[in-house]
């Protein structure tokens, strides 16, 4: 037996020893997660034992995440937007940047009572999705993924929300299926150069989907194929807000430009200053 003090300075070295950022912080928040405690619990009651096979499991834990392996991947959970999402390994780890799509469509459609039809475009566990449902009360949305398993995630994660009488998910290639129209068309597609894959930090290279990271040759493939279809998609006054890159604003710009639905002017930045959500112009 251990006490959980000491097992949190073994985890904290452990950290520091693999140069992690916070080797503290990541320790203790391992040890609330794996053992459900609280930071009350980790200060007042430090001198309290832990099981050796709890003690086994987090020293496991821990050198997965000394290897490389997110925190998220760990406990197998996320948040986004103040919601906890269950992961998956067919399922990108929702990122906050990603939210700035969410920021982005709450001050397009300020009326959170508008009965929004909501499409979302690669969903993986449902993120977006769920975000905009929880914040429009008589929104409808439709989640679509290549994937069956990241499909089945986000409809787990829908139902565990209590959301999924307001939802639909789909497996499908972008929109090649879908005939209907929508008030808005979300998506956080693949956009990662596939020659750059490789050189991308470990905890995304080695452990997020392949298929929701390669954007193909110039990372562009995903934005070509939902150009496309963009315009049959859209009802009137209808938006599009899509995730970029770092540095693709220009050239996804002029591929929905070329489709007839331009940008309606710089993208959002995220909280890094990055260009992130790109809004087309209403249908």
């Amino acid at each position: 037996m251990i006490r959980r003090s000491d097992l949190l300075a073994s985890l904290a070295r452990c950290f520091a020893e693999a140069g992690l950022e916070a080797p503290e912080r990541e320790a203790r928040a391992l040890l609330r997660a794996a053992l459900g405690l609280s930071d009350l619990d980790l200060i007042v009651r430090g001198t309290e034992e832990v099981a050796e096979r709890d003690a086994a499991r987090l020293t496991a834990l821990a050198q997965r995440r000394a290897a490389g392996e997110p925190f998220a991947r760990l406990i197998g959970r996320r948040e986004f937007w103040s919601l906890d999402f269950a992961l998956t390994p067919e399922t990108l780890v929702p990122r906050p940047e990603t939210e700035t799509l969410v920021e982005a469509t709450l001050a397009l459609f300020p009326d959170r009572a508008a009965p929004l039809r909501i499409l979302d475009l690669g969903t993986g566990s449902g993120a977006l999705l769920a975000a905009l449902l929880s914040e429009y009360a008589n929104a409808h949305g439709l989640a679509v993924d290549r994937s069956e398993g990241a499909a089945r995630a986000a409809r787990d994660n829908l139902v565990r929300l209590g959301l999924i009488a307001r939802a639909q998910v789909m497996v499908g290639d972008w929109a090649q299926a879908i005939a209907a129209r929508f008030d808005l068309v979300v998506s956080n597609p693949p956009y990662i150069a596939a020659t750059d894959i490789a050189g991308l930090e470990v905890e995304v290279r080695d452990h997020d989907p392949r298929l929701a990271l390669d954007g193909g040759p110039d990372g562009l493939d995903a934005y070509r194929a939902i150009a496309r279809v963009l315009p049959r998609l859209l009802a009137t006054g209808g938006r599009a807000v899509l995730e970029l890159g770092i540095g693709q604003e220009h050239e996804v710009a002029l591929l929905l430009a070329d489709a007839g639905l331009p940008a309606d002017g710089a993208a959002r930045r995220d909280l890094a200053g990055i260009a992130r959500a790109l809004v087309t112009v209403p249908a």
